[in-house]
């Protein structure tokens, strides 16, 4: 993980843009006053929002079977589907 300026980051954008890709390299863009950025590459920014997602399933499956649990569940028949 590297830690650069705003200042340097804008004069070498390129550079660590193929740090970011090429070598999977996470850039940490500090700014003064200001909250810091992170540059990472697409493939890896993929694989955090599908771990959120996951993450997010699974605690609404949780809340589910703790529903179930404490008697708030309901039966129902299944639907019948015909195959045309």
């Amino acid at each position: 993980m590297l830690a650069v300026n705003f200042s340097t980051m804008r004069n070498n954008l390129k550079s660590y843009c193929d740090k970011a890709v090429k070598e999977n390299e996470d850039v940490i863009v500090t700014r003064k006053n200001e909250e810091n950025v992170v540059l990472i590459n697409l493939k890896k920014y993929n694989q955090f929002l599908k771990a959120v997602k996951n993450s997010e399933y699974l605690a609404k499956l949780d809340r589910g079977f703790e529903q179930v649990k404490s008697g708030k569940g309901q039966v129902h028949d299944l639907i019948e589907v015909d195959d045309e």
